[in-house]
Protein backbone atom coordinates (compact mmCIF):
# COMPACT_ATOMS: atom_id res chain seq x y z
CA UNK A 1 0.00 0.00 0.00
CA UNK A 2 1.53 3.28 -0.49
CA UNK A 3 0.75 5.93 2.00
CA UNK A 4 0.32 9.84 1.59
CA UNK A 5 1.77 11.51 5.10
CA UNK A 6 1.63 15.11 5.50
CA UNK A 7 4.37 16.91 7.45
CA UNK A 8 4.95 19.77 8.95
CA UNK A 9 8.36 20.50 10.96
CA UNK A 10 10.83 23.41 12.08
CA UNK A 11 14.23 23.13 10.61
CA UNK A 12 16.15 25.04 13.04
CA UNK A 13 17.60 22.11 14.36
CA UNK A 14 17.81 19.94 11.17
CA UNK A 15 20.55 19.28 8.75
CA UNK A 16 17.69 19.65 6.23
CA UNK A 17 15.66 17.38 4.74
CA UNK A 18 17.98 14.55 3.09
CA UNK A 19 19.40 11.75 5.02
CA UNK A 20 23.16 12.36 5.56
CA UNK A 21 25.41 10.13 7.58
CA UNK A 22 25.85 11.18 11.50
CA UNK A 23 23.48 14.56 10.84
CA UNK A 24 19.85 15.14 12.47
CA UNK A 25 17.41 15.10 9.14
CA UNK A 26 13.91 14.93 9.07
CA UNK A 27 14.21 12.61 6.59
CA UNK A 28 16.70 10.61 9.16
CA UNK A 29 13.79 11.17 11.81
CA UNK A 30 10.51 9.91 9.66
CA UNK A 31 12.50 6.92 8.16
CA UNK A 32 13.24 5.78 12.03
CA UNK A 33 9.93 6.95 13.54
CA UNK A 34 8.40 4.69 10.37
CA UNK A 35 10.59 1.99 11.32
CA UNK A 36 10.13 1.72 15.21
CA UNK A 37 6.04 1.93 14.46
CA UNK A 38 5.72 -0.71 11.80
CA UNK A 39 8.74 -2.71 13.26
CA UNK A 40 9.93 -2.82 9.45
CA UNK A 41 14.17 -3.07 8.93
CA UNK A 42 14.15 -0.49 6.27
CA UNK A 43 11.46 2.15 5.43
CA UNK A 44 11.75 4.07 1.88
CA UNK A 45 10.44 7.99 1.87
CA UNK A 46 9.84 9.90 -0.85
CA UNK A 47 8.99 13.94 -0.65
CA UNK A 48 7.54 16.32 -2.39
CA UNK A 49 10.30 19.16 -2.32
CA UNK A 50 14.38 18.44 -0.31
CA UNK A 51 14.41 21.26 2.35
CA UNK A 52 18.06 22.74 2.76
CA UNK A 53 19.63 22.95 6.24
CA UNK A 54 17.21 25.80 8.62
CA UNK A 55 14.03 25.91 6.15
CA UNK A 56 10.84 24.80 7.77
CA UNK A 57 7.60 23.42 6.61
CA UNK A 58 3.68 23.39 7.13
CA UNK A 59 2.88 21.43 4.33
CA UNK A 60 5.56 18.95 3.41
CA UNK A 61 3.93 15.82 1.44
CA UNK A 62 5.73 12.26 1.05
CA UNK A 63 5.04 9.08 0.23
CA UNK A 64 5.87 5.10 1.34
CA UNK A 65 4.94 2.15 0.22
CA UNK A 66 4.08 -0.29 3.20
CA UNK A 67 2.92 -4.03 2.95
CA UNK A 68 -0.67 -4.77 4.54
CA UNK A 69 0.61 -6.41 7.33
CA UNK A 70 2.56 -4.24 8.80
CA UNK A 71 0.12 -1.71 9.31
CA UNK A 72 -1.77 -0.84 12.87
CA UNK A 73 -5.27 -0.84 12.99
CA UNK A 74 -6.33 2.64 11.20
CA UNK A 75 -4.30 5.16 9.15
CA UNK A 76 -5.32 7.38 12.03
CA UNK A 77 -3.94 5.13 14.84
CA UNK A 78 -0.54 5.54 12.41
CA UNK A 79 -0.39 9.37 12.39
CA UNK A 80 -0.91 9.35 16.44
CA UNK A 81 1.71 6.49 16.95
CA UNK A 82 4.41 8.34 14.51
CA UNK A 83 3.88 11.31 16.48
CA UNK A 84 4.65 9.80 19.87
CA UNK A 85 8.19 8.83 18.49
CA UNK A 86 9.00 11.70 16.70
CA UNK A 87 10.91 14.68 18.08
CA UNK A 88 8.66 17.49 18.68
CA UNK A 89 10.23 19.20 16.18
CA UNK A 90 8.68 17.31 13.43
CA UNK A 91 4.64 16.32 13.73
CA UNK A 92 2.40 14.37 11.38
CA UNK A 93 -0.35 16.12 10.56
CA UNK A 94 -2.27 13.12 8.73
CA UNK A 95 -1.75 10.03 6.75
CA UNK A 96 -4.07 8.37 4.52
CA UNK A 97 -4.05 5.90 1.47
CA UNK A 98 -2.48 7.54 -1.67
CA UNK A 99 -4.43 7.03 -4.67
CA UNK A 100 -3.62 4.88 -7.62
CA UNK A 101 -0.38 6.45 -9.72
CA UNK A 102 0.79 9.42 -6.51
CA UNK A 103 3.74 10.41 -6.28
CA UNK A 104 4.90 13.31 -3.58
CA UNK A 105 7.66 14.21 -6.05
CA UNK A 106 6.86 13.81 -9.64
CA UNK A 107 2.63 13.98 -9.60
CA UNK A 108 3.04 17.65 -7.43
CA UNK A 109 1.56 20.53 -10.02
CA UNK A 110 3.40 23.16 -7.77
CA UNK A 111 5.16 24.02 -4.37
CA UNK A 112 4.63 27.20 -2.51
CA UNK A 113 7.10 29.06 -0.40
CA UNK A 114 6.75 31.91 1.73
CA UNK A 115 10.00 34.10 3.06
CA UNK A 116 9.22 36.62 5.97
CA UNK A 117 11.25 39.43 6.74
CA UNK A 118 10.91 42.28 9.73
CA UNK A 119 12.50 45.28 8.21
CA UNK A 120 11.61 47.57 10.82
CA UNK A 121 12.99 47.38 14.49
CA UNK A 122 9.53 47.16 15.99
CA UNK A 123 8.94 44.58 13.51
CA UNK A 124 11.90 42.56 15.17
CA UNK A 125 10.17 39.63 17.60
CA UNK A 126 12.31 37.45 20.04
CA UNK A 127 9.61 35.35 19.46
CA UNK A 128 9.75 34.56 15.96
CA UNK A 129 12.88 34.94 15.05
CA UNK A 130 13.97 31.08 13.76
CA UNK A 131 11.66 31.85 11.02
CA UNK A 132 11.93 35.64 10.49
CA UNK A 133 14.58 37.14 9.10
CA UNK A 134 15.38 40.51 10.53
CA UNK A 135 16.85 42.94 8.20
CA UNK A 136 18.03 46.01 8.98
CA UNK A 137 16.69 48.41 6.51
CA UNK A 138 13.08 49.66 5.31
CA UNK A 139 12.07 47.98 2.61
CA UNK A 140 9.68 49.23 -0.45
CA UNK A 141 7.33 46.37 -1.65
CA UNK A 142 5.80 48.54 -4.68
CA UNK A 143 9.79 48.01 -6.13
CA UNK A 144 9.80 44.49 -4.95
CA UNK A 145 6.65 43.93 -6.80
CA UNK A 146 7.70 45.83 -9.60
CA UNK A 147 10.57 43.77 -10.25
CA UNK A 148 8.84 40.39 -9.10
CA UNK A 149 7.02 40.89 -12.13
CA UNK A 150 9.58 40.92 -14.45
CA UNK A 151 10.74 37.04 -12.90
CA UNK A 152 7.33 35.38 -13.25
CA UNK A 153 7.09 32.96 -16.17
CA UNK A 154 8.56 30.03 -17.35
CA UNK A 155 12.57 30.97 -17.68
CA UNK A 156 16.60 29.48 -17.18
CA UNK A 157 16.62 30.32 -13.92
CA UNK A 158 20.14 29.79 -13.73
CA UNK A 159 21.18 32.97 -12.37
CA UNK A 160 19.39 32.27 -9.23
CA UNK A 161 20.51 28.61 -8.46
CA UNK A 162 23.63 26.39 -7.57
CA UNK A 163 24.15 24.40 -10.85
CA UNK A 164 24.22 20.54 -10.63
CA UNK A 165 25.65 18.35 -13.08
CA UNK A 166 22.61 16.73 -15.38
CA UNK A 167 19.94 18.94 -13.82
CA UNK A 168 18.35 21.41 -15.64
CA UNK A 169 17.30 24.56 -14.05
CA UNK A 170 14.65 25.66 -16.09
CA UNK A 171 11.44 26.26 -13.90
CA UNK A 172 7.83 27.45 -14.09
CA UNK A 173 7.36 30.63 -11.91
CA UNK A 174 3.96 31.04 -11.45
CA UNK A 175 3.35 33.67 -8.49
CA UNK A 176 6.03 35.97 -6.69
CA UNK A 177 4.38 39.00 -5.18
CA UNK A 178 4.98 40.63 -1.47
CA UNK A 179 2.85 42.05 0.63
CA UNK A 180 2.61 42.51 4.65
CA UNK A 181 0.95 40.33 7.21
CA UNK A 182 -1.51 41.92 9.90
CA UNK A 183 1.65 42.29 12.28
CA UNK A 184 3.55 44.66 9.28
CA UNK A 185 6.05 41.47 8.83
CA UNK A 186 7.13 41.54 4.49
CA UNK A 187 6.21 38.42 2.95
CA UNK A 188 6.63 36.61 -0.37
CA UNK A 189 4.71 34.52 -1.51
CA UNK A 190 6.86 32.32 -4.18
CA UNK A 191 4.87 29.52 -6.31
CA UNK A 192 6.92 27.50 -8.95
CA UNK A 193 6.29 23.68 -10.71
CA UNK A 194 9.06 23.09 -9.12
CA UNK A 195 12.45 24.66 -7.51
CA UNK A 196 16.09 24.41 -7.86
CA UNK A 197 18.70 24.41 -5.34
CA UNK A 198 18.31 27.60 -3.14
CA UNK A 199 16.22 29.43 -5.82
CA UNK A 200 13.74 30.91 -3.21
CA UNK A 201 16.18 32.42 -1.45
CA UNK A 202 18.33 33.40 -4.41
CA UNK A 203 15.08 35.00 -5.79
CA UNK A 204 14.57 36.64 -2.10
CA UNK A 205 18.28 38.07 -1.80
CA UNK A 206 18.04 39.90 -5.48
CA UNK A 207 14.55 41.92 -4.66
CA UNK A 208 16.03 42.83 -0.86
CA UNK A 209 18.86 44.56 -2.79
CA UNK A 210 15.62 46.01 -5.22
CA UNK A 211 13.40 47.31 -2.28
CA UNK A 212 16.05 48.44 -0.16
CA UNK A 213 17.67 51.07 -3.21
CA UNK A 214 20.55 49.81 -3.83
CA UNK A 215 19.46 48.05 -7.14
CA UNK A 216 17.12 49.66 -9.65
CA UNK A 217 13.84 47.32 -10.61
CA UNK A 218 15.39 46.53 -13.87
CA UNK A 219 18.17 44.66 -12.47
CA UNK A 220 16.08 41.55 -11.66
CA UNK A 221 15.37 41.37 -14.99
CA UNK A 222 18.80 41.49 -16.17
CA UNK A 223 20.11 38.83 -13.29
CA UNK A 224 17.42 36.61 -15.42
CA UNK A 225 18.62 37.16 -18.77
CA UNK A 226 22.30 36.40 -17.59
CA UNK A 227 21.53 32.71 -16.77
CA UNK A 228 24.39 32.55 -14.61
CA UNK A 229 25.37 32.76 -11.07
CA UNK A 230 26.14 36.79 -9.81
CA UNK A 231 27.57 37.55 -7.09
CA UNK A 232 25.34 40.45 -6.52
CA UNK A 233 22.53 38.23 -5.98
CA UNK A 234 22.78 36.92 -2.04
CA UNK A 235 21.49 33.72 -1.21
CA UNK A 236 19.40 34.84 1.65
CA UNK A 237 19.37 33.00 5.35
CA UNK A 238 17.34 29.85 5.27
CA UNK A 239 15.35 30.43 8.66
CA UNK A 240 12.39 33.35 7.22
CA UNK A 241 11.80 30.57 4.49
CA UNK A 242 9.25 27.72 5.31
CA UNK A 243 7.34 25.41 2.57
CA UNK A 244 3.74 26.59 3.10
CA UNK A 245 1.79 23.85 0.38
CA UNK A 246 2.16 21.37 -2.54
CA UNK A 247 -0.44 20.72 -4.87
CA UNK A 248 -1.64 17.77 -6.92
CA UNK A 249 -3.80 17.68 -9.82
CA UNK A 250 -7.13 15.26 -9.69
CA UNK A 251 -6.75 11.45 -8.95
CA UNK A 252 -7.71 10.35 -12.65
CA UNK A 253 -4.60 12.67 -13.51
CA UNK A 254 -1.85 11.81 -11.40
CA UNK A 255 -0.09 9.06 -13.54
CA UNK A 256 -0.03 11.30 -16.81
CA UNK A 257 1.20 14.45 -14.77
CA UNK A 258 4.23 11.84 -13.09
CA UNK A 259 5.02 11.19 -17.24
CA UNK A 260 5.42 14.97 -18.22
CA UNK A 261 6.90 16.38 -15.19
CA UNK A 262 9.77 13.15 -15.06
CA UNK A 263 10.20 14.54 -19.29
CA UNK A 264 13.36 16.64 -19.43
CA UNK A 265 12.20 20.45 -19.40
CA UNK A 266 13.55 22.31 -22.52
CA UNK A 267 13.80 25.79 -22.78
CA UNK A 268 10.86 27.30 -24.75
CA UNK A 269 8.47 24.97 -24.70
Amino acid sequence: MRLRIDLAYDGTHFHGWAAQPGLRTVQGELTSALATVLRAPQVQVVCAGRTDAGVHARGQVVHTDVADELLPQGLDRLARRLNGVLPVDARVRGVVRAPEGFDARFAALWRRYAYRVADRVELVDPLTRHHVLAWPRALDLDLMNEASALLVGRHDFASFCKQREGATTIRTLLDLMWERDDAGVAVATVRADAFCHSMVRSLVGCLLAVGEGRRPVAWAGEMLRAERRDAGVVVVHPHGLTLEEVAYPADDELAARTVQTMAKRVAGE
